[in-house]
Protein backbone atom coordinates (compact mmCIF):
# COMPACT_ATOMS: atom_id res chain seq x y z
CA UNK A 1 0.00 0.00 0.00
CA UNK A 2 1.94 3.36 -0.85
CA UNK A 3 -0.26 5.30 1.87
CA UNK A 4 -1.91 3.57 5.05
CA UNK A 5 -5.20 3.72 6.16
CA UNK A 6 -4.34 6.82 8.57
CA UNK A 7 -3.95 8.91 5.16
CA UNK A 8 -7.48 10.68 5.04
CA UNK A 9 -7.56 13.06 2.02
CA UNK A 10 -10.01 15.80 2.24
CA UNK A 11 -9.22 18.62 -0.51
CA UNK A 12 -10.72 21.69 0.53
CA UNK A 13 -8.95 24.65 -1.10
CA UNK A 14 -10.21 23.88 -4.59
CA UNK A 15 -14.07 24.85 -3.14
CA UNK A 16 -12.85 28.45 -3.03
CA UNK A 17 -12.77 28.62 -7.17
CA UNK A 18 -10.82 30.17 -9.79
CA UNK A 19 -10.01 33.62 -8.00
CA UNK A 20 -7.53 32.28 -5.20
CA UNK A 21 -5.35 30.53 -6.89
CA UNK A 22 -3.90 29.11 -10.30
CA UNK A 23 -3.79 25.44 -11.58
CA UNK A 24 -0.20 24.40 -12.23
CA UNK A 25 2.43 22.27 -13.08
CA UNK A 26 5.52 21.61 -11.03
CA UNK A 27 9.01 21.82 -13.04
CA UNK A 28 10.39 18.39 -14.35
CA UNK A 29 13.57 18.35 -12.63
CA UNK A 30 16.84 17.04 -13.66
CA UNK A 31 17.56 15.48 -10.61
CA UNK A 32 15.62 14.20 -7.98
CA UNK A 33 17.90 13.42 -4.52
CA UNK A 34 15.88 12.72 -0.94
CA UNK A 35 17.57 14.49 1.64
CA UNK A 36 15.52 14.87 4.18
CA UNK A 37 11.87 12.96 5.05
CA UNK A 38 10.14 14.09 8.21
CA UNK A 39 8.57 10.59 8.84
CA UNK A 40 7.17 11.88 12.66
CA UNK A 41 5.27 14.30 10.89
CA UNK A 42 4.24 11.92 7.88
CA UNK A 43 3.00 9.33 10.41
CA UNK A 44 0.27 12.04 11.64
CA UNK A 45 -0.92 11.91 8.31
CA UNK A 46 -0.67 8.37 7.27
CA UNK A 47 2.17 9.51 4.81
CA UNK A 48 4.97 7.36 6.76
CA UNK A 49 4.40 4.08 5.14
CA UNK A 50 5.40 5.39 1.48
CA UNK A 51 9.04 4.14 -0.01
CA UNK A 52 11.62 6.14 -0.83
CA UNK A 53 11.27 5.69 -4.29
CA UNK A 54 7.12 6.77 -3.85
CA UNK A 55 8.19 9.88 -1.26
CA UNK A 56 9.94 11.24 -4.20
CA UNK A 57 7.29 10.62 -7.03
CA UNK A 58 4.62 12.42 -4.61
CA UNK A 59 7.54 15.74 -3.13
CA UNK A 60 9.97 15.35 -6.02
CA UNK A 61 8.14 14.94 -9.09
CA UNK A 62 4.67 15.87 -7.58
CA UNK A 63 3.02 13.03 -8.57
CA UNK A 64 -0.77 13.67 -7.12
CA UNK A 65 -1.46 11.93 -3.77
CA UNK A 66 -4.54 9.12 -4.17
CA UNK A 67 -7.66 11.46 -4.45
CA UNK A 68 -6.27 14.72 -3.72
CA UNK A 69 -5.37 18.26 -5.11
CA UNK A 70 -4.72 17.48 -9.01
CA UNK A 71 -3.92 19.81 -10.91
CA UNK A 72 -1.83 21.79 -7.73
CA UNK A 73 -2.95 25.54 -7.29
CA UNK A 74 -0.93 28.54 -6.38
CA UNK A 75 -2.65 31.07 -4.61
CA UNK A 76 -3.38 34.85 -5.65
CA UNK A 77 -2.69 37.35 -2.79
CA UNK A 78 -1.08 40.79 -2.51
CA UNK A 79 0.87 41.86 0.99
CA UNK A 80 2.43 44.56 2.68
CA UNK A 81 6.08 43.71 2.53
CA UNK A 82 8.07 46.05 4.91
CA UNK A 83 4.65 48.11 5.03
CA UNK A 84 4.63 49.04 1.34
CA UNK A 85 1.85 47.54 -0.52
CA UNK A 86 2.83 45.15 -3.07
CA UNK A 87 -0.15 43.87 -5.58
CA UNK A 88 2.22 42.16 -7.64
CA UNK A 89 2.41 38.53 -5.12
CA UNK A 90 1.36 35.46 -5.24
CA UNK A 91 2.34 32.00 -4.99
CA UNK A 92 5.64 32.27 -6.86
CA UNK A 93 7.36 29.55 -6.28
CA UNK A 94 5.16 26.89 -4.60
CA UNK A 95 1.37 25.88 -4.60
CA UNK A 96 -0.59 23.55 -2.70
CA UNK A 97 -0.43 19.89 -3.32
CA UNK A 98 -2.72 18.21 -0.85
CA UNK A 99 -4.52 18.24 2.10
CA UNK A 100 -5.76 15.39 4.66
CA UNK A 101 -6.83 15.41 7.70
CA UNK A 102 -4.01 14.95 11.55
CA UNK A 103 -4.78 11.35 13.15
CA UNK A 104 -5.93 12.74 16.95
CA UNK A 105 -6.79 16.30 16.30
CA UNK A 106 -8.91 15.58 13.24
CA UNK A 107 -7.63 19.14 12.14
CA UNK A 108 -7.16 19.78 7.80
CA UNK A 109 -3.85 19.90 7.31
CA UNK A 110 -2.16 21.10 3.59
CA UNK A 111 1.09 19.89 1.87
CA UNK A 112 2.82 22.83 0.43
CA UNK A 113 5.91 23.64 -1.86
CA UNK A 114 8.79 25.95 -1.84
CA UNK A 115 10.88 25.57 -4.49
CA UNK A 116 8.41 23.99 -7.26
CA UNK A 117 9.75 26.35 -10.19
CA UNK A 118 7.76 29.42 -11.82
CA UNK A 119 4.22 30.59 -11.67
CA UNK A 120 2.11 33.21 -12.88
CA UNK A 121 3.35 34.72 -10.09
CA UNK A 122 6.62 34.30 -10.21
CA UNK A 123 7.11 37.43 -11.87
CA UNK A 124 10.79 37.91 -12.27
CA UNK A 125 11.97 34.68 -10.35
CA UNK A 126 12.95 31.40 -11.42
CA UNK A 127 11.01 29.38 -9.35
CA UNK A 128 13.77 27.70 -7.10
CA UNK A 129 15.01 27.06 -4.17
CA UNK A 130 18.56 26.60 -3.22
CA UNK A 131 19.60 23.39 -1.32
CA UNK A 132 21.52 25.80 1.63
CA UNK A 133 18.05 27.67 2.11
CA UNK A 134 15.69 24.20 2.29
CA UNK A 135 18.58 22.80 4.88
CA UNK A 136 18.17 26.28 6.80
CA UNK A 137 14.38 25.56 7.09
CA UNK A 138 14.52 22.37 8.01
CA UNK A 139 16.79 23.29 10.93
CA UNK A 140 14.65 26.10 11.88
CA UNK A 141 11.27 24.17 11.98
CA UNK A 142 13.09 21.49 13.92
CA UNK A 143 14.13 23.61 16.50
CA UNK A 144 11.39 25.79 16.60
CA UNK A 145 8.89 22.41 17.12
CA UNK A 146 11.18 21.75 20.27
CA UNK A 147 10.59 24.93 21.69
CA UNK A 148 6.95 25.05 21.59
CA UNK A 149 6.83 27.48 19.14
CA UNK A 150 3.44 26.65 16.22
CA UNK A 151 5.25 26.20 13.31
CA UNK A 152 4.78 24.70 10.03
CA UNK A 153 6.66 21.21 10.19
CA UNK A 154 9.38 20.81 7.15
CA UNK A 155 8.21 17.35 5.46
CA UNK A 156 10.29 16.73 2.64
CA UNK A 157 13.45 18.01 0.91
CA UNK A 158 15.12 16.78 -2.26
CA UNK A 159 17.90 17.87 -4.05
CA UNK A 160 17.02 18.96 -7.95
CA UNK A 161 20.20 19.09 -9.39
CA UNK A 162 19.97 22.70 -10.81
CA UNK A 163 22.56 24.92 -10.95
CA UNK A 164 21.26 28.44 -9.28
CA UNK A 165 22.65 32.10 -9.32
CA UNK A 166 22.09 33.70 -6.16
CA UNK A 167 22.79 37.24 -4.93
CA UNK A 168 23.00 36.68 -1.44
CA UNK A 169 24.91 33.31 -1.59
CA UNK A 170 28.75 32.13 -3.77
CA UNK A 171 27.36 30.63 -7.17
CA UNK A 172 26.52 28.93 -9.02
CA UNK A 173 24.50 26.98 -5.64
CA UNK A 174 22.16 23.97 -5.55
CA UNK A 175 18.82 23.48 -5.48
CA UNK A 176 16.03 21.93 -4.15
CA UNK A 177 12.07 21.56 -3.41
CA UNK A 178 10.99 21.25 0.05
CA UNK A 179 7.79 20.45 1.20
CA UNK A 180 6.07 22.03 4.33
CA UNK A 181 3.67 20.71 6.21
CA UNK A 182 0.84 23.56 7.66
CA UNK A 183 -2.33 24.01 9.34
CA UNK A 184 -2.86 26.43 6.68
CA UNK A 185 -1.18 28.41 3.96
CA UNK A 186 -3.84 30.87 3.77
CA UNK A 187 -2.66 34.53 4.43
CA UNK A 188 -3.09 37.77 5.54
CA UNK A 189 -2.65 38.93 1.91
CA UNK A 190 -5.22 36.53 0.70
CA UNK A 191 -7.74 39.19 2.37
CA UNK A 192 -5.96 41.83 1.36
CA UNK A 193 -6.21 41.12 -2.66
CA UNK A 194 -9.86 40.51 -2.49
CA UNK A 195 -10.41 44.15 -0.57
CA UNK A 196 -7.47 45.34 -2.53
CA UNK A 197 -10.29 44.54 -5.69
CA UNK A 198 -13.27 46.29 -3.28
CA UNK A 199 -14.89 42.07 -3.60
CA UNK A 200 -16.75 42.06 0.11
CA UNK A 201 -18.01 39.12 -1.88
CA UNK A 202 -15.29 37.53 -2.00
CA UNK A 203 -13.83 38.52 1.44
CA UNK A 204 -17.55 36.50 2.87
CA UNK A 205 -16.21 33.43 0.93
CA UNK A 206 -12.68 33.49 2.50
CA UNK A 207 -14.42 34.09 6.29
CA UNK A 208 -16.79 31.38 5.72
CA UNK A 209 -14.32 28.97 4.17
CA UNK A 210 -11.74 29.42 6.83
CA UNK A 211 -14.88 29.05 9.78
CA UNK A 212 -15.71 25.80 8.69
CA UNK A 213 -11.94 24.77 7.67
CA UNK A 214 -9.87 25.80 10.37
CA UNK A 215 -12.23 27.58 13.32
CA UNK A 216 -15.68 25.36 13.20
CA UNK A 217 -15.72 26.29 17.06
CA UNK A 218 -17.40 29.37 15.44
CA UNK A 219 -19.94 28.01 13.35
CA UNK A 220 -22.55 29.34 15.58
CA UNK A 221 -21.27 32.99 15.91
CA UNK A 222 -23.55 35.37 15.27
CA UNK A 223 -21.12 37.70 13.52
CA UNK A 224 -18.22 35.27 11.80
CA UNK A 225 -15.91 38.18 10.56
CA UNK A 226 -15.52 39.91 14.45
CA UNK A 227 -15.43 36.36 15.67
CA UNK A 228 -12.59 35.08 13.07
CA UNK A 229 -10.45 38.45 14.15
CA UNK A 230 -10.85 37.51 17.79
CA UNK A 231 -9.74 33.58 17.30
CA UNK A 232 -6.40 34.70 14.87
CA UNK A 233 -5.87 37.89 17.20
CA UNK A 234 -5.20 35.15 19.92
CA UNK A 235 -3.63 32.81 18.25
CA UNK A 236 -1.16 34.86 16.74
CA UNK A 237 -0.39 36.84 20.40
CA UNK A 238 0.11 32.66 21.53
CA UNK A 239 2.28 32.71 18.03
CA UNK A 240 4.19 36.04 19.10
CA UNK A 241 4.67 35.26 22.53
CA UNK A 242 6.29 31.92 21.84
CA UNK A 243 8.81 33.49 19.09
CA UNK A 244 9.95 36.10 22.16
CA UNK A 245 10.12 33.21 24.55
CA UNK A 246 12.23 31.09 22.08
CA UNK A 247 14.30 33.79 20.98
CA UNK A 248 13.40 34.00 17.55
CA UNK A 249 13.69 36.59 14.96
CA UNK A 250 11.61 35.48 11.59
CA UNK A 251 13.45 38.18 9.95
CA UNK A 252 10.32 39.32 7.40
CA UNK A 253 7.29 39.59 9.22
CA UNK A 254 5.59 40.81 6.16
CA UNK A 255 1.35 40.92 5.62
CA UNK A 256 1.88 37.91 3.16
CA UNK A 257 4.07 35.43 5.69
CA UNK A 258 0.91 35.60 7.54
CA UNK A 259 -1.08 32.41 8.84
CA UNK A 260 -4.70 32.63 9.20
CA UNK A 261 -4.03 30.04 12.06
CA UNK A 262 -1.51 31.32 13.65
CA UNK A 263 1.66 29.42 12.39
CA UNK A 264 5.13 30.39 11.68
CA UNK A 265 6.38 29.92 8.45
CA UNK A 266 8.47 30.96 5.60
CA UNK A 267 11.77 30.64 6.80
CA UNK A 268 14.60 32.68 5.14
CA UNK A 269 16.91 34.96 6.94
CA UNK A 270 15.72 34.22 10.24
CA UNK A 271 17.78 34.15 13.06
CA UNK A 272 17.91 33.31 16.75
CA UNK A 273 19.47 35.51 19.10
CA UNK A 274 22.81 35.05 20.80
CA UNK A 275 22.10 36.95 23.51
CA UNK A 276 19.30 39.31 24.90
CA UNK A 277 18.98 42.29 22.16
CA UNK A 278 15.58 43.76 21.45
CA UNK A 279 17.25 45.30 18.29
CA UNK A 280 18.92 42.37 16.79
CA UNK A 281 17.82 41.65 13.56
CA UNK A 282 17.62 38.96 11.03
CA UNK A 283 17.86 40.48 7.65
CA UNK A 284 20.73 42.09 6.25
CA UNK A 285 17.80 44.26 4.39
CA UNK A 286 16.11 45.45 7.33
CA UNK A 287 18.92 48.53 7.65
CA UNK A 288 15.76 50.36 9.89
CA UNK A 289 15.23 47.41 12.48
CA UNK A 290 11.35 47.37 11.60
CA UNK A 291 11.40 43.29 11.68
CA UNK A 292 14.01 43.73 15.21
CA UNK A 293 13.45 41.09 17.93
CA UNK A 294 11.59 43.73 20.20
CA UNK A 295 9.60 44.95 17.66
CA UNK A 296 8.40 41.61 16.54
CA UNK A 297 4.80 42.14 18.76
CA UNK A 298 4.32 45.31 17.38
CA UNK A 299 4.77 44.03 13.36
CA UNK A 300 2.12 41.20 14.25
CA UNK A 301 0.06 44.05 15.69
CA UNK A 302 0.24 46.44 12.43
CA UNK A 303 -0.33 43.17 10.24
CA UNK A 304 -3.53 42.15 12.21
CA UNK A 305 -4.51 45.79 11.97
CA UNK A 306 -4.27 45.07 7.79
CA UNK A 307 -6.72 42.55 8.41
CA UNK A 308 -8.75 44.19 10.59
CA UNK A 309 -9.04 46.70 7.70
CA UNK A 310 -10.05 44.30 5.17
CA UNK A 311 -12.98 42.57 7.32
CA UNK A 312 -14.43 45.91 7.64
CA UNK A 313 -16.19 45.53 4.17
CA UNK A 314 -17.98 42.56 6.00
CA UNK A 315 -18.26 43.86 9.69
CA UNK A 316 -18.80 47.19 11.37
CA UNK A 317 -15.23 49.01 12.31
CA UNK A 318 -16.15 49.63 16.10
CA UNK A 319 -16.26 45.79 16.73
CA UNK A 320 -13.21 44.81 14.96
CA UNK A 321 -11.34 47.52 16.35
CA UNK A 322 -12.60 46.67 19.87
CA UNK A 323 -11.19 42.72 18.91
CA UNK A 324 -7.82 44.18 17.85
CA UNK A 325 -7.55 46.73 21.20
CA UNK A 326 -7.32 43.08 22.51
CA UNK A 327 -4.20 42.07 21.25
CA UNK A 328 -1.62 44.23 23.61
CA UNK A 329 -3.38 42.38 26.88
CA UNK A 330 -3.71 38.95 25.14
CA UNK A 331 0.17 39.41 24.00
CA UNK A 332 1.00 40.10 27.62
CA UNK A 333 -0.64 36.96 28.85
CA UNK A 334 0.31 34.75 26.37
CA UNK A 335 4.18 35.89 26.98
CA UNK A 336 4.08 34.71 30.71
CA UNK A 337 2.96 31.37 30.04
CA UNK A 338 5.46 30.98 27.08
CA UNK A 339 7.76 31.69 29.46
CA UNK A 340 6.61 29.92 32.48
CA UNK A 341 6.41 27.21 29.99
CA UNK A 342 10.05 27.30 28.85
CA UNK A 343 11.02 27.99 32.50
CA UNK A 344 9.55 24.46 33.60
CA UNK A 345 7.54 26.03 36.59
CA UNK A 346 3.86 25.87 37.65
CA UNK A 347 1.44 29.46 37.52
CA UNK A 348 1.36 31.45 40.85
CA UNK A 349 -1.04 34.55 39.84
CA UNK A 350 -1.20 37.15 37.35
CA UNK A 351 1.11 38.98 39.52
CA UNK A 352 3.97 37.10 40.38
CA UNK A 353 3.98 35.40 37.12
CA UNK A 354 3.83 38.72 35.66
CA UNK A 355 7.16 39.85 37.79
CA UNK A 356 8.72 36.61 37.74
CA UNK A 357 9.21 37.20 33.69
CA UNK A 358 10.03 41.06 34.25
CA UNK A 359 13.24 39.69 36.46
CA UNK A 360 14.13 36.64 34.09
CA UNK A 361 14.27 39.19 31.05
CA UNK A 362 16.18 41.82 33.81
CA UNK A 363 18.52 38.53 34.52
CA UNK A 364 19.28 38.14 30.45
CA UNK A 365 19.87 41.48 29.93
CA UNK A 366 22.22 42.08 32.91
CA UNK A 367 24.23 38.96 31.69
CA UNK A 368 25.38 40.77 28.58
CA UNK A 369 27.80 39.10 26.30
CA UNK A 370 28.62 36.94 28.89
CA UNK A 371 25.02 35.18 29.14
CA UNK A 372 23.93 33.31 25.94
CA UNK A 373 19.53 33.49 25.39
CA UNK A 374 19.22 29.42 25.29
CA UNK A 375 21.66 28.27 27.95
CA UNK A 376 19.83 30.24 30.67
CA UNK A 377 16.85 28.46 29.86
CA UNK A 378 18.87 24.94 30.23
CA UNK A 379 20.51 26.49 33.33
CA UNK A 380 17.17 27.30 35.07
CA UNK A 381 14.34 24.58 33.70
CA UNK A 382 11.72 23.55 36.72
CA UNK A 383 13.75 26.68 38.59
CA UNK A 384 16.62 24.17 39.72
CA UNK A 385 19.01 26.53 41.51
CA UNK A 386 21.43 24.22 42.68
CA UNK A 387 21.56 23.26 39.39
CA UNK A 388 21.98 26.77 37.87
CA UNK A 389 24.86 27.95 40.52
CA UNK A 390 26.79 24.77 40.26
CA UNK A 391 27.07 24.98 36.22
CA UNK A 392 29.01 26.75 33.86
CA UNK A 393 27.34 30.11 34.07
CA UNK A 394 27.01 30.05 38.43
CA UNK A 395 29.06 33.02 38.60
CA UNK A 396 26.79 35.36 36.27
CA UNK A 397 23.45 33.95 38.13
CA UNK A 398 24.48 35.25 41.21
CA UNK A 399 25.37 38.55 40.06
CA UNK A 400 23.69 41.41 41.74
CA UNK A 401 21.50 42.07 38.76
CA UNK A 402 20.39 38.43 38.88
CA UNK A 403 19.34 38.86 42.65
CA UNK A 404 15.85 39.60 40.95
CA UNK A 405 15.51 36.68 39.65
CA UNK A 406 16.77 34.31 42.03
CA UNK A 407 14.49 35.51 44.78
CA UNK A 408 11.31 35.22 42.68
CA UNK A 409 12.18 31.99 40.97
CA UNK A 410 13.13 30.31 44.67
CA UNK A 411 9.19 30.61 45.27
CA UNK A 412 8.37 28.81 41.93
CA UNK A 413 7.44 25.13 41.99
CA UNK A 414 8.55 23.04 39.08
CA UNK A 415 6.18 21.66 36.65
CA UNK A 416 6.54 18.42 35.87
CA UNK A 417 10.28 17.96 37.54
CA UNK A 418 10.76 14.27 36.23
CA UNK A 419 11.92 15.88 32.84
CA UNK A 420 15.09 16.79 34.61
CA UNK A 421 16.34 13.23 34.57
CA UNK A 422 16.65 13.18 30.48
CA UNK A 423 20.50 12.48 29.96
CA UNK A 424 19.84 16.15 28.01
CA UNK A 425 20.00 18.06 31.24
CA UNK A 426 22.91 15.90 32.72
CA UNK A 427 24.87 18.39 29.62
CA UNK A 428 26.87 21.26 29.64
CA UNK A 429 25.33 23.06 27.34
CA UNK A 430 21.78 22.87 25.40
CA UNK A 431 20.97 22.94 21.63
CA UNK A 432 21.33 26.31 19.95
CA UNK A 433 20.85 27.09 16.04
CA UNK A 434 22.85 30.25 16.16
CA UNK A 435 24.75 31.55 12.70
CA UNK A 436 27.89 30.35 12.44
CA UNK A 437 26.58 27.00 13.28
CA UNK A 438 24.24 27.10 10.63
CA UNK A 439 27.07 27.69 8.45
CA UNK A 440 29.04 25.01 9.80
CA UNK A 441 26.49 22.42 9.15
CA UNK A 442 26.45 23.74 5.11
CA UNK A 443 29.99 23.85 4.78
CA UNK A 444 30.99 19.66 4.40
CA UNK A 445 27.27 19.70 2.48
CA UNK A 446 28.37 21.92 -0.21
CA UNK A 447 32.08 20.83 -0.16
CA UNK A 448 32.24 17.36 -0.18
CA UNK A 449 28.01 16.16 -0.27
CA UNK A 450 28.68 15.07 3.84
CA UNK A 451 25.51 15.21 5.15
CA UNK A 452 26.50 13.83 8.87
CA UNK A 453 26.43 17.19 10.80
CA UNK A 454 23.12 18.24 9.37
CA UNK A 455 21.80 14.84 10.40
CA UNK A 456 23.10 14.56 13.49
CA UNK A 457 22.80 18.28 14.44
CA UNK A 458 18.52 16.95 13.48
CA UNK A 459 18.89 14.03 16.05
CA UNK A 460 20.06 16.22 19.08
CA UNK A 461 17.47 18.74 18.58
CA UNK A 462 14.82 15.75 18.84
CA UNK A 463 16.46 14.76 21.64
CA UNK A 464 15.72 18.34 23.35
CA UNK A 465 12.68 18.31 21.75
CA UNK A 466 11.71 15.17 23.78
CA UNK A 467 13.55 16.12 27.06
CA UNK A 468 11.89 19.82 27.09
CA UNK A 469 8.07 17.77 26.45
CA UNK A 470 7.05 21.23 25.52
CA UNK A 471 3.62 22.02 24.38
CA UNK A 472 2.54 19.66 21.13
CA UNK A 473 1.74 21.01 18.02
CA UNK A 474 -1.81 22.40 17.44
CA UNK A 475 -2.50 22.58 21.00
Amino acid sequence: MPVSPAYRPDPKFPDLGPEFADPVQAEAFPKTLLRYRNDRAATTVGLDTLTDEEWVAHFGRFEPLPGNIDPPLAQRYHGHQFRVYNPELGDGRGFVFAQMREQGTDRLLDLGTKGSGRTPWSRSGDGRLTLKGGVREVLATALLEALGVPTSRSFSLVETGEALVRGDEPSPTRSSVLVRLSHSHIRFGTFQRHAFFERPDRINTLVEHVVDNYYPELAGAADRPVALLQAVTARMARLTARWMAAGFVHGVLNTDNMSLTGESFDYGPYRFLPLSDPGFTAAYFDNAGLYAFGRQPEAVFWNLQQLGGCLTYVAESDRLIEVLNGFGQAYRRELVAAMLDRLGLKPQGEEADAALVQAAFGALAEGGEALRWEPFFFDWFCGDQDRALAGRRGEIYRREGAQPFRDLVSGYEPDRPERLSNPYFAGHEPEELLYDEIEQIWAPIAERDDWEPFEAKLAKIEAARIAWALPAQGT
